[in-house]
């Protein structure tokens, strides 16, 4: 089993590094840990030291920081899922899509072109502010590196309360790797399929007695099963730890990232009909290319007054940069006249942010009487400035060029022929500032009336400032231009948003080891597109989550279930206005808003963890999700009511056993397999409402309209769904450790399963073939 070394007096400071110490009743941490002492030494009854004791047990060990407050797993009305570095080791994962695939209801979304993973979870995009580093949220417009990770916590459901403006469907938190006590570390090469090469290093150790260092880093070199796509990442991660007394610890981290990429937007769908081309066929422009780079510092503090109260502060600062030149995603395919014909259109994109933030938070527990209370509270602030360059290609005359000059035929299209060389300059001719401010403080009280009844009730409150500048190139004549940064900006007024954010559950706990909740909470939506009728801000959308289940943790930890009811409503969603601010005249204004729609989430999940004997773990999971539109006015733009939400699979299901054999002659053998289920869903947009013009029935031809000499057009349903079928895919590892060199294979979709995730209606990207994978590590 996995040994972790720690010192003695920081198991506690470990716990609240990330300010917390929850582990989940679905967490796949090893049940042994091997703690050293910085500061105190342990005697036997001889009067010896000794240098380190192991502590054994069933129960997980690893704090799930995401949660924050501290509270216990069986006292949380919620459900948390936590896979550990030992788990992403032995899928030798190298995304963080392969990594989810033990998250049970969580799911890849769209590839983004190539630069990055979106993800959904009941129904809801967790690809922007709900995907957090260390706490602390992150541009999620890179992909993340995996090896790096302790491990990966997936918070389910809503979380407002803990970090304010999030969708209600799941926090997924990346917790990276910290200082140990322990002098150790290991040194690994990973070799695959498509020239994938990977080294990676990483090693920890003690400066002194108080001070701890680790060192993380990593190279990635590799080809695609898609045509001229590569990837050339470097990265590193130094943290130390710092010991200041028993009570006072210090965490000082940061990381780097830097990765150049092609961008590929898929193959190509004409109508609703996917091309049965090669999954390997790829249209993009030869000239395409991508870089992202990303980086990071914190510092973490924490301080524990007594046994009972603890005072933590973190502070973090992250820098990304992302920019791409490229030809367009493969769109409006059905609009050519011979089949196949495709004239590419041109892109370059530019994209920084730079994220400070700070969170100060106070844990403590105390008596009223026989009730006992465990309180979580302080505030957090955070200030983002994201900016976005809008470019323009044009010719040697100064003329704005869209798409290239030819047109290509996906069914003829011979990359020998193509160029390597961009085929027109360009120029930024708008830079977008916008300036976000975040703050939000909350109390969160966790009532124990008596060993059997427990109540948990806290609330948020939320104030989110925004200013959005604008920057536009003026233009002279064709050859001469101000750029946009030394022409006069337009600022626009400032938006304020402010909400409170409730949570209150219910837990009854008939024995220890069996837990039953329910809680409410909600969420809210800033909506900072368009205005009302009468050209006011538009207020946010409260969202609503109610969810009940049952948690138990049977047999000293070899038998974990939870199982969750949830349903989650957004009664106030923004929609087109149907009509203009008379109340009379039909709208077709699409920036005039109103909140007049309502979607409904609903569904169920069902996590197993069993590990019924030494080096042998089995976890599982079912979801079932049903989100759709259950109310939308009638208007241009508007989706249907009664349709289900676009990228929502209603099944999903993961399957996975890992069994190293601990003794004998096979000592040392692993074996392992994972297995998973992503269901029907609707890929692209969903449909909705436009304008179209009226074709008389009786006579087949377009009518005129008598009042404006126009074609008269009537609103009618916008066929855009595209059907996209369940999937099913298996990867199977075997493994033999050997002292300190183990080596690990992995052979991934093991029945070449061929499917695609849809990004809007313009591509899609197939998942990856059948591939293998081999690792080499040496531990130090």
């Amino acid at each position: 089993m996995k040994r972790v070394l720690l010192p003695l007096t920081a198991i506690l400071f470990t716990l609240s590094i990330q300010a917390q110490e929850v582990a989940s009743v679905t967490d796949y941490s090893s049940s042994k840990e091997t703690i050293s002492s910085p500061f105190d030494t342990i005697k036997n009854k001889k009067g010896q030291i000794l240098k380190e004791i192991v502590v054994t047990g069933n129960k997980p060990q690893k704090p799930v920081s995401a949660s924050r407050s501290g509270i216990k797993p069986m006292d949380l009305p919620q459900s948390v899922q936590v896979i550990d570095n030992e788990i992403i080791s032995q899928q030798q994962a190298i995304r963080l899509s392969e990594v989810i695939k033990n998250a049970n209801g969580v799911y890849v979304s769209s590839a983004r072109g190539g630069a990055q993973e979106s993800f959904f979870s009941r129904g809801y995009d967790m690809s922007a502010n709900n995907m957090l580093k260390n706490g602390f949220r992150y541009n999620s417009g890179s992909i993340p590196e995996v090896s790096s990770l302790e491990r990966v916590e997936f918070l389910k459901g809503a979380s407002a309360l803990l970090y304010g403006n999030v969708t209600p469907g799941g926090i997924l938190n990346l917790v990276t790797k910290t200082p140990l006590f322990t002098k150790g570390g290991e040194i690994t090469m990973q070799a695959g399929s498509y020239d994938f090469y990977k080294p990676a290093i990483d090693f920890y150790g003690p400066l002194n007695k108080s001070i701890a260092y680790r060192f993380t880093g990593s190279y990635e070199n590799s080809k695609s099963f898609r045509n001229y796509i590569k990837n050339d990442r470097i990265y590193f991660n130094p943290s130390f730890l710092f010991n200041i007394s028993e009570k006072t610890h210090i965490t000082v981290q940061g990381d780097y990232l830097s990765a150049d990429w092609i961008p590929d937007f898929g193959t190509g769908i004409i109508g609703k009909e996917f091309l049965n081309f090669h999954r390997s066929a790829n249209f993009g422009a030869l000239w395409s290319n991508g870089n992202t780079k990303s980086a990071s510092a914190s510092v973490l503090f924490n301080h524990d007054f007594n046994k009972n109260w603890k005072l933590s502060f973190n502070s973090s600062f992250q820098n990304y940069d992302r920019s791409q030149t490229s030809t367009s995603q493969l769109s409006n395919l059905d609009t050519y006249a011979i089949r196949g014909d495709w004239k590419r259109g041109l892109t370059r994109a530019k994209n920084q942010e730079r994220i400070f933030g700070n969170q100060l938070s106070l844990q403590g527990t105390f008596n009223t009487g026989s009730i006992k209370h465990q309180i979580f509270t302080g505030a957090d602030w955070e200030n983002s400035l994201a900016t976005a360059y809008t470019f323009a290609f044009y010719d040697n005359a100064g003329n704005i060029q869209t798409t290239e000059a030819k047109t290509i035929n996906l069914f003829t299209y011979d990359p020998s022929l193509e160029s390597t060389i961009v085929p027109y300059n360009s120029r930024a001719t708008q830079i977008l500032n916008t300036d976000s401010r975040r703050f939000g403080t909350y109390f969160q009280d966790l009532i124990s009336l008596n060993q059997y009844v427990k109540i948990l009730a806290g609330i948020r409150w939320s104030w989110i400032e925004s200013e959005v500048t604008t920057y536009k190139e003026k233009v002279v004549d064709k050859i001469q231009t101000v750029k946009p940064e030394d022409n006069t900006p337009t600022i626009a007024p400032k938006r304020l948003d402010n909400a409170f954010s409730p949570k209150v559950g219910l837990v009854l706990q008939p024995t220890k080891n069996i837990s039953l909740f329910a809680s409410y909470s909600n969420s809210f939506n800033p909506n900072t597109t368009g205005t009302t009728v009468d050209l006011k801000p538009i207020k946010p959308s409260i969202i609503d989550q109610y969810e009940a289940g049952i948690k138990t943790d049977l047999w000293r930890g070899i038998l974990s279930t939870n199982v969750t009811v949830y349903q989650i409503s957004n009664n106030n969603l923004v929609q087109n206005s149907p009509f203009a601010a008379d109340g009379v005249t039909t709208n077709t204004d699409t920036s005039l808003k109103v909140l007049a729609g309502e979607t409904k989430s609903k569904g169920i999940e069902i996590d197993i963890t069993a590990k019924p004997f030494e080096g042998f773990k089995i976890n599982a999971g079912y979801s079932y999700n049903d989100m759709r539109y259950v109310n939308t006015p009638i208007a241009v733009g508007n989706a249907i009511k009664g349709d289900r939400v676009a990228r929502t699979p209603v099944n999903t299901a993961n399957l996975s056993f890992f069994y190293t054999i601990p003794t004998g002659t096979l000592k040392g053998l692993s074996l392992g397999a994972i297995g998973n289920y992503i269901g029907d869903r609707i890929g692209g947009w969903n449909n909705q409402y436009r304008l179209e013009d009226y074709i008389n029935p009786n006579t087949g031809e377009t009518e005129i309209d008598p009042e404006t000499g126009k074609n008269k057009q009537i609103l009618a349903i916008w066929d855009r769904e595209i059907p996209v079928k369940g999937y099913i895919t298996v990867d199977a590892s075997v493994g033999y450790e050997w002292k300190k060199i183990s080596i690990l294979c992995r052979l991934s979709n093991i029945t070449n399963e061929l499917n695609y995730t849809v990004h809007e209606n313009y591509s899609v990207n197939p998942i990856a073939p059948r591939q293998i994978m081999a690792s080499l590590k040496y531990k130090l």
